[in-house]
């Protein structure tokens, strides 16, 4: 049987007092890291088509610029049949302007997004935004889908 002779420290044997001598590791584990994000991009997924207004509108085709602001716009829907919505909510033409009044909490400054059909005259929209102004809102605006993209259905 052979000796062999040993030319410095094992990896496992101590050094001083307690200490081994392993290296540490420098390595970060993004592991977690991605499962949390594919949590989230599939929660989010999930919950982005929920968002949107629930009523039925086929809205006009228009290549205008998107409007660029900060707060939730207040959606103010006319349907095919002439009725009027606010978020998913069926109103009359009298209760709109008080409701409005109640759902911003007397703010004229919050947005309001006209959403009227494309089946219906252009007069029923402009008494649904004469009502909205009236109540004292000033910033009033009409929502048209870009061209090439299908109507939102329900």
């Amino acid at each position: 049987m052979g000796a062999q002779l040993a030319t410095g420290p094992s990896r496992f044997q101590r050094r001083g007092a307690g200490a081994y001598s392993r290296k540490p590791m420098s390595d970060i584990n993004v592991t977690p890291f991605v499962d949390v994000m594919l949590v989230l991009l599939v929660v989010f997924m999930v919950t982005a088509p929920l968002l949107a207004v629930g009523v039925p509108v086929d809205l006009p085709r228009t290549a205008a610029q998107r409007l660029a602001g900060q707060d939730e716009p207040l959606a103010v829907s006319v349907d095919a049949q002439g009725l009027v919505w606010v978020q998913e909510r069926q109103v009359e033409l009298a209760q709109l302007g008080p409701l409005l009044k109640e759902i911003s909490g007397q703010n004229p400054d919050i947005r309001i997004f006209v959403r009227g059909d494309q089946a219906i005259h252009y007069g029923r929209v402009l008494e649904v935004m004469s009502g909205i102004q009236a109540a004292g809102f000033t910033k009033v605006a009409l929502v048209a889908r870009s061209p090439g993209t299908e109507p939102a259905r329900r």
